[in-house]
């Protein structure tokens, strides 16, 4: 029995149809396919100009004669009651409503009218079966946060059973945690892994640490799909040696849908059928292809919110081998709020700290995992999980490193912890600025 589509129809989204729909957007031509993006483009824009005031608000007298005229949203434009942000014809009871996490430090809730949800669901269907992965039929070991609200909880494992899954708590990493993830590995016959990265990657920490292949106990498992959180090359080497599967890196957007996902060739093929990906400078000038600059998306289908042109608070590169049809995310390289300014004027993305760190703090595997805080513009703050004080060595290898990298001068502050504290996502903030 297809649980997963009965449980998405049952609740109002069309799957079937949005199937259908995605099925025709996939048969265009490659010579009709960027009439296709200016049309849909046109009629997103057009059908919120007619049918939706708060976004005549956002357009106010901008003179558009081209699309690059279209002002940029940001997540601050949509900070109001949900209510308000509707289309004409939509209310909270007629649409799929959900909230972000706010990990950029805004969230808000949105809405998605139900034929523009169950066209999420068909590209994110489309993209796992690239890997045979069948969600009516595929059994998901699920790494995720969950709401600890006793409402929250049971909805979300009302959720997990109808979608096929199991899902194991990111909010405890201990080893004892582990060993209990690990014998249900042993008795369930799972076929592949999604979640957040940095707790899968934790997971493949414990298996290295026992010497064990995580395919020899779960040999059904034949792939993991890592999302939410940045993925570093040295980290997925190890989730391919302890898992010995295809991983997977997936991106997305919660409030618009997956925007980018890693395919069998092993390139980050960005959601053409249903999204408009820009890449632009700090002016919302459009840059080239192989610039690197702001994602700013477009939603083509969402008719009950409007997110056109709307600033996703990422940073990335769009690759020059992409097409309108096939677009390619080169590389996503972090948040817009994750930039760290320096005692000299210069700004660094706040990742190449975690990075430098990275490459020097977990060497030896005692270090279990750390984040990065600036508190002030010449001082950070290294917050790490580790069962033993880090060595002088290292410490001094750090700075050295900073230094090289960025500028001298930079203070760094380190400070031990059991436990990292998580959102309440459970997502984990590799790098907080303070002073920004």
């Amino acid at each position: 029995m297809n649980l997963f589509d009965l449980s998405l129809k049952l609740n109002g989204f069309p799957i079937s149809k949005a199937r259908l729909a995605l099925e025709e957007i996939q048969n265009i031509k490659d010579t009709d396919f960027e009439a296709y993006i200016f049309q849909k483009r046109k009629e997103i824009l057009d059908y919120h100009l007619q049918n939706n005031s708060f976004y005549k608000e956002i357009i106010k007298n901008a003179d558009i004669k081209d699309w690059k005229d279209v002002p940029v949203m940001t997540k601050r434009d949509v900070q109001r009651p949900l209510e308000q942000r509707l289309s004409k014809g939509f209310s909270t009871k007629n649409v799929y409503i959900s909230n972000t996490s706010g990990a950029s430090g805004d969230p808000f809730f949105y809405a998605k009218d139900n034929f523009c949800h169950a066209l999420t669901w068909s590209i994110i269907q489309n993209r796992f079966g690239w890997f045979d992965i069948d969600f009516n039929k595929s059994k998901q070991a699920r790494f995720y946060g969950i709401p600890l609200d006793k409402k929250g909880y049971y909805k979300e494992r009302l959720k997990d059973a109808l979608g096929n899954r199991y899902r194991f708590s990111v909010f405890d990493l201990s080893d004892t945690a582990f060993e209990k993830c690990l014998e249900k590995f042993k008795k369930t016959p799972f076929d592949y892994i999604n979640g957040y990265t940095s707790s899968i990657v934790q997971f493949a920490k414990f298996l290295k640490k026992k010497n064990l292949i995580l395919t020899t106990v779960c040999p059904r498992l034949k792939a993991c799909v890592v999302t939410s959180e940045m993925l570093f090359e040295e980290d997925k080497k190890l989730l391919e040696k302890q898992l010995n599967v295809p991983v997977i890196n997936e991106y997305g957007v919660s409030e618009i849908d997956l925007i980018a996902f890693q395919n069998p060739e092993d390139i980050w093929q960005v959601n053409s059928e249903t999204t408009y990906v820009e890449i632009l400078d700090e002016n919302d000038h459009i840059l080239p292809y192989g610039e690197e600059g702001r994602i700013v998306v477009t939603s083509l289908y969402n008719k009950a919110h409007p997110f056109i042109r709307y600033d996703s608070g990422d940073i990335g590169i769009l690759s020059k081998e992409s097409t309108m049809q096939k677009p390619i995310l080169e590389k996503l390289i972090g948040r817009t709020n994750d930039i760290a300014i320096l005692p000299s004027g210069k700004k660094a993305a706040g990742l190449t700290f975690y990075y430098i760190t990275k490459s020097i703090i977990e060497d030896d595997g005692k270090v279990r995992e750390f984040i990065i805080e600036q508190h002030k513009i010449d001082t950070f703050k290294v917050i790490y999980a580790s069962s033993e004080v880090i060595s002088k060595d290292k410490i001094e290898k750090i700075k050295s490193e900073m230094e090289n990298y960025l500028e001298k001068g930079l203070k760094v502050i380190f400070e031990r912890q059991d436990m990292i504290k998580r959102s309440k996502s459970g997502k984990l903030k590799q790098f907080t600025s303070f002073i920004n």
